[in-house]
This record gives C-alpha cells, structure tokens and sequence, in this order.
C-alpha cells in the first residue's frame, strides 16, 4: 500500500480510500450488504493496507455508519491506526425541517448521532456531502469550527460543489481565523472530468486534497461496454443512470477496456490508474461488493500508465453538463 499526506496536513491516509455506502440496509438500496457481510470487506481492506474509510449519516439512514463503528470495533482495531470520514447534509429523517442542511443546529445535532453510530469520540475527517443555499456560509463555517475546537472533529472537508462555492467558503474560512477545509470529496473519473476546469486547479492551489468519488463510474470503468449491465447495481442504480448515458461514455469505457488488455491488466486496474495520476488527489474512493473487487483496486496502485495510454485514455471524452451536485 502507498499512502500520502491528506491535502496540505501531516495527516497519512491510503492511496485509496474505502467507501462504506455499499455497506448499509437492503432497505435503503437493493445492492447493500448488510452488517455481517461486510465485516470481510473492512478486514481484507485492512489487511491490505487501507487505514481510510468515508461514509455518510445518509448512507442507509446511518446504518453504514453503524456498520464501520461495529467492524472497527470487532476487528479489535486500535482507533488511531484508521481514518474515519463521514459527512452531514442529507440527515436520516428525509424530509423533516430542520433534519438536513447545513444549519447549526442541523451540524451539531448530526455530528453527536454520527459519534454515536460510530461508537467513537472523534471524527477524523468530517465533510459536508452538499452546499446549502438556504443557510449563511458563516454560520456553516462557524459551527464545524466549533466540532473542531471541542475535538469532536479533527479536520474538515467538502463534497460536490462549483468551485465558487468552494472558494467562498475557503476565503471566508481564513478571514474569520477558522478551522479549514483540507478535503474536496468530488466526482471524477475518466467518464466526467468537468472538474478540470475549475475545481481540481482551485484544490491544488490551495493545498486541498482531492478524493474522488466514483472513480470507476459506478463500476462502469470495472468492465467492458458488452459487461456494463451484468450487475444487480447497474440494474438498479438510478443515480448512475442519470450519469452516464451519453454515447461518448460507452466508447470510453470500451477504450479503457482495450488499453488495459493492451497492457495486460483488467479495466479497474487503468481507469483507477489513470486518477491516481492526476494533480491533487490522494485517495480515490472505492466501492466493493465483492471481495475480488477489493483486491482488484489494490492492484491499481501497481500500474503506470504512458503518455500514450493516457492520451488514448483521454482522447475520446466530449464536454458534459455539471452532474452530481445534488
């Protein structure tokens, strides 16, 4: 396992990073596993090497976060030796006012039940999964500074946004003297790269890490363009269908698939390759439901990719609208 810094921090995280909302209630989504299938999927990813996992309250209405605090536990792991990372926004009770967002009272109220489930006294990376426009920057920034000077929180992040966003929240951070973001936790991968753009050089300008989600496209990237529907997600995963549609997308994965064969390889092997090439990111986030799957992401740190398989890699990819912000 390779592992770097967390954005501009002396924090040392895995290349690649664990996520936990496969891991949940079938209620929730049919593809979850639940509590004890996936206690081997955080031990092999221990074993492994990875000391960073990232979950969410929304995630199975907590139960993912439930699930990783349980597996931390009974693995008899030592809670300093693993990064945990969930976030706030779209709270467990759908719909209730005052449930979500990114008030407050909505802050501090979904970081005590976050602790809760994780049966932990800090959070080592809190982030917040959305921007809220109905609620003042300031009182969002001075709320988890608050987690962070009473040592609930050891850093902060951020998920999808537009990068003015972003900045605004980064710039009004250092003129109140404030705890800062040091993760962007956005969508990447070689199917959606409008974050090129502005958001991935605004991160690296600042020192802000980069841990993309989605970087295999919902498991698209894992296969080929015949294989693409074989799984119960794929079938089922609403959200991935509202994402990748285009034409140009089939054709990409059909190229990864080809560069990797070129290489001898499987397809995760290249499309994780290719991220973890890229300026500013330290840790894709990966998800597994299979436990081959899990040791095919591992493989990825093992792969480098030439300018050749990068420009074939690339050279197909057309301008998309803005997808994953909400």
């Amino acid at each position: 396992m390779e592992y770097a810094n967390l954005g501009n921090t002396g924090l040392r995280v895995s290349r690649l990073c664990l996520g936990m909302m496969t891991y949940g209630s079938k209620s929730w989504r049919d593809w979850c596993l639940e509590g004890d299938e996936a206690g081997p999927f955080v031990e092999r990813a221990l074993e492994a090497g990875i000391n960073f996992f990232d979950t969410a309250d929304v995630y199975s209405n907590g139960e993912s976060e439930r699930i990783l605090g349980r597996w931390v536990r009974e693995l008899d792991v030592e809670r300093e030796d693993v990064v945990i990372a969930t976030k706030c926004f779209g709270g467990t009770h759908q719909g209730r006012r005052n449930r979500r967002g990114l008030s407050r009272k909505h802050i501090l109220e979904a970081c005590e039940a976050s602790l809760r489930r994780l049966g932990t006294d800090y959070i080592d990376l809190y982030q917040i999964h959305r921007f809220d426009p109905t609620t003042p920057i300031e009182e969002t920034i001075d709320a988890l500074g608050d987690l962070v000077r009473a040592g609930k929180v050891r850093y902060l992040g951020a998920s999808s946004m537009f990068a003015w966003q972003m900045a605004k929240y980064l710039f009004t951070q250092d003129a109140r003297g404030a705890a800062r973001f040091v993760t962007m936790q956005n969508h990447y991968n070689l199917l959606y790269r409008e974050e090129e753009r502005e958001m991935n050089p605004l991160c690296v300008d600042q020192g802000v890490g980069l841990i993309p989600w989605s970087p295999i496209a919902r498991g698209y990237l894992a296969r080929d363009r015949k294989s693409m529907q074989d799984t119960l997600r794929a079938k089922t995963d609403e959200f991935a269908q509202k994402l990748y549609t285009r034409e140009s997308d089939f054709e990409i994965v059909e190229r990864n698939a080809q560069v990797a064969a070129e290489l001898g390889v499987r397809p995760v092997h290249t499309a994780l390759a290719w991220i973890l090439g890229k300026p500013g990111v330290v840790a894709p986030i990966i998800g597994a439901s299979k436990l081959d799957q899990l040791d095919d992401a591992v493989g990825a740190l093992e792969v480098r990719l030439g300018e050749g398989d990068v420009e074939k890699l690339e050279t197909l990819y057309e301008p998309n609208q803005i997808v994953g912000h909400s």
